[in-house]
């Protein structure tokens, strides 16, 4: 095993690997870029090209060699990225053992659903079980070729007939039960979970199948319109994207995604030549999906249902869209509730909306002007207060600025006004809003948030000895960005270490005179709705560690690069992982 992972590295250019997934530019002797396993925007991913590795000094700190890149970037195990490397680089394991029991796990699930994949494929094209699945495919549009590509099948109304086709091909009904193939029944029995509809297999984006979706053919029928695979080992419905497998290339091409709802959604417009659109299953967009988008694109479009649902759903994705900066935009239908009947009702509209996708603000503009269609101050303020939680999540100031500005000039009233109200309403929850008096106020961010609010709750806490010789051994004054309280946290460890009878009168009075102040303030800003039990207080106390060695981290990183930089990066970076586990743990 040894000289076949030797003879990958070997064989492969980590930079030039790497650099085929991850924008690389020249830092040093090393290349850096933002790392794609976590969200960031200042790069914090080195690979270097002298020892075949690379690291994430970021907040995953992860790293390794390129093996460990794809079984990361893959999700694979180590022996599937092994035989991945091994095919592509054409080198022989025929002297590898496999007794990886995950990988033999694997493949016997991957295994069973290829072979359930064949058998409904079978049952809808050579059978007349699936003459009522064909009739239905063609009176949608649906042409053989495309029946082909997806790979569409047909289960036929049996409780057990692939149950006793893949039995007889030496599958057990736990491990089929296992990837979702079977329903265990209260009384231990299995039984077929997709019985009597159109199959649509699932696959990740290697082509992997992973899962299906069953389609019920007949309306009026008291059954769920779909049934698909649950959880298993293999498929995850937050990490799935129906249609990427085939779709990739042109999603590289185009430099953009369509983001549908639904296997139709996606196949129809597929026949019709759009070659990079995915569907999702359900109308939430997950965190997990984009990011695997934006291994190919930062351009999302949402073409999803015209209802309150799809409506929705738009909403919610914009927070994480706007969290990893992509760029996300709107399919708008002028006919047609959804692309697949859009796409039928108007072929030439349909390609017009895909070509001229609207920027997700703007649809939000419109839709709240819709809303309120009235000139009137309440109207106005309607608009401005349903749009406020989504400029809100706007991080780019140019991107925020420019819509501050159409909507002041759309309703007629100052920017100052529009920007005020964003402000006041907009619930962000990494800041905080602090009164300084006299209608002043300013803006805390989270890692300030946290020391002081550390601090407050520690004087106030009858277990604050517990919790500073816990957290005491690696926090120190300079961790906290208000050097003030640093100070005043090394008296209260100097206070514990004496031990005795905690006042808080008597430690004020004991500070220096600068500081007394700022004790007092500290004390009086703790608040009842505050969480302070121990194991949170502790969990604060390493959390502003860990911020202040990704500070020391993110100073280095930007600095030249040198063998001495290198070693500091180490060593920051493994405080930092003990750090983040001692929190885990608390």
């Amino acid at each position: 095993m040894e000289g076949i992972v030797e003879e990958i590295k070997r064989k492969v250019d980590i930079v030039e690997y790497i650099g085929s997934f991850v924008t690389l530019k020249k830092a040093g002797r090393n290349f850096k870029g933002v790392c794609p396993f976590h969200q960031e925007k200042t790069p914090s991913f080195v690979v270097s090209p002298e020892r075949q590795i690379w690291h994430c000094f970021g907040s995953c700190g992860d790293g390794g060699d390129v093996i460990k890149f794809l079984m990361k970037w893959e999700n694979l195990t180590f022996m599937e990225a092994i035989r991945e490397f091994a095919q592509k680089l054409h080198i022989e394991l025929k002297d590898m053992r496999q007794d990886d029991q995950a990988v033999q796990k694997k493949d016997r699930l991957v295994s069973a659903n290829r072979m359930a994949a064949d058998f409904y494929h079978h049952i809808l094209l050579k059978t007349e079980f699936g003459e009522t699945a064909r009739s239905y495919l063609a009176g949608r549009g649906i042409r053989p070729a495309i029946v082909e590509t997806f790979e569409l099948g047909y289960a036929p109304s049996s409780w057990d007939s692939l149950r006793r086709y893949l039995n007889g091909k030496k599958f057990n009904d736990a491990e089929l039960a296992e990837c979702g193939l079977l329903i265990r029944s209260d009384k231990g029995s299995y039984y077929d979970r997709f019985r009597g509809r159109l199959i649509f297999p699932l696959k990740d984006a290697r082509g992997v199948i992973i899962g299906f979706s069953g389609r019920i053919l007949s309306s009026g029928v008291k059954e769920a319109k779909y049934v698909n695979t649950p959880e298993t080992p293999l498929y995850r419905k937050r990490e799935t994207l129906f249609g990427l497998h085939l779709v990739k290339e042109g999603i590289k091409k185009h430099n953009a995604v369509i983001v549908t709802e639904g296997e139709f959604d996606m196949i129809t417009p597929y026949q019709a030549g759009v070659d990079n659109i995915v569907a999702i299953k359900g109308a939430a967009l997950t965190r997990e999906q984009l990011y695997l988008m934006k291994r190919y694109t930062k351009r999302v479009y949402l073409a999803l249902d015209a209802d309150a649902a799809g409506e929705e759903a738009m909403k919610r994705g914009i927070e994480e869209a706007e969290k990893m900066d992509f760029e996300l935009g709107v399919i708008q239908f002028t006919l047609g509730k959804d692309p697949d009947e859009a796409l039928k009702t108007d072929p030439v509209a349909f390609k017009k909306a895909v070509e001229s996708p609207v920027p997700i603000y703007d649809f939000l503009i419109d839709a709240f002007m819709r809303k309120y269609p009235g000139s009137d101050a309440f109207s106005k303020k309607g608009i401005a207060e349903g749009l406020a939680p989504f400029f809100g999540y706007i991080s780019n100031p140019i991107v925020r600025s420019h819509y501050v500005k159409k909507l002041s000039a759309l309703l007629g009233v100052s920017e100052g006004s529009v920007e005020h109200l964003l402000r006041s309403k907009v619930f962000i929850p990494r800041e905080e809003r602090v009164h300084l008096g006299a209608g002043k106020q300013v803006e805390m961010k989270r890692e300030e948030i946290v020391q002081k609010q550390f601090m407050s709750l520690l004087l106030q806490s009858e277990e604050r000895f517990k919790i500073v010789n816990t957290v005491g051994d690696v926090l120190i004054a300079e961790d906290f960005p208000f050097p003030a309280y640093g100070k005043i946290f090394m008296a209260l460890k100097k206070v514990s270490q004496e031990g005795g009878r905690f006042d808080v009168n008597s430690f004020s009075a004991s500070l220096p005179e600068e500081l007394r102040s700022v004790c007092d303030e500290l004390y009086l800003y703790g608040s009842t709705d505050m969480v302070s039990d121990v194991r949170n207080l502790t969990r604060l106390g390493y959390e502003i560690r860990a911020n202040s060695l990704k500070k020391q981290i993110a100073v280095i990183l930007k600095q030249e690069d040198s063998a001495a930089s290198e070693l500091q990066l180490t060593t920051l970076n493994n405080s930092l992982k003990e750090v983040e586990k001692r929190a885990v743990k608390v």
